[in-house]
């Protein structure tokens, strides 16, 4: 193991053990167990190739590996595409990737937009609430394409009751728009803002939907919610 392995592994069994609420109640099952995992996730991440561009956090990627693996178990996604979006990053960041797990290698990097009542240039209120126009945190899984008012969108399916299972219901896809650009930025300080969709850049649309439709795994990530995805999705 490298030194770059070593270390994320390191702070990752760090903050492990910092998350049970009671440490004296450890056994060794549950130590193997957690140390195993977190140097799993380690690895798959130090063997990625970033293809020219960043790689998401570790933090972000290690809860997004996990939520994949566990969905791809119970059938519920089907094909080793893993896209992860950081709301915890400013919308002028480039907090979208597609990661194909077969080739360990990074596809995709570009914008991605939030809801309008998510925030201004960071997300930070979230919600399931058809009309609310805000954006939906957890694990999806891609299904069809269709043409709507943005052309070739992509619909999703959110997977985790009260997070993101009324995706459908609100019409949350993926699209293309004209406000996810760089110029948007230029003009404005901060990325155009959705109904709650996560719209990425008019160019990068087909590309994007071609790739990660039918059955794959799309992550939507922030901190602040990682408690409720983690317990949401064990359950």
């Amino acid at each position: 193991m490298n030194y770059k392995s070593f270390s994320l592994l390191f702070f990752v069994l760090l903050m492990s053990f910092s998350s049970f609420p009671d440490k004296t109640s450890l056994n060794n099952k549950t130590f193997v167990s957690t140390e195993k995992k977190a140097s799993e996730n380690v690895s798959v991440y130090s063997q990625i190739d970033a293809n020219s561009f960043a790689l998401p956090s570790f933090e972000s990627f290690n809860l997004a590996l996990d939520g994949f693996n566990h969905l791809k178990e119970k059938g519920l996604i089907q094909k080793n595409i893993l896209t992860i979006v950081d709301f915890s990053l400013s919308s002028t960041a480039k907090r979208l990737w597609v990661i194909d797990l077969d080739k360990n290698i990074v596809l995709f990097q570009t914008l991605v937009a939030h809801g309008r009542n998510t925030g201004e240039e960071f997300a930070k209120i979230f919600s399931n609430q058809a009309e609310s126009y805000k954006s939906s945190v957890g694990f999806y899984a891609t299904a069809e394409i269709y043409n709507g008012k943005h052309g070739m969108s992509l619909k999703l399916d959110g997977l985790q009751k009260g997070l993101n299972d009324k995706a459908r219901e609100r019409a949350v896809v993926m699209h293309g728009a004209d406000y996810v650009s760089e110029s948007f930025i230029k003009q404005n300080k901060r990325l155009g803002r959705s109904q709650g969709c996560p719209a990425v850049p008019v160019e990068m649309n087909q590309k994007i939907i071609n790739v990660i439709k039918d059955k794959s795994c799309l992550f939507i990530y922030h901190p602040a919610a990682k408690q409720d995805i983690v317990s949401k999705l064990a359950s």
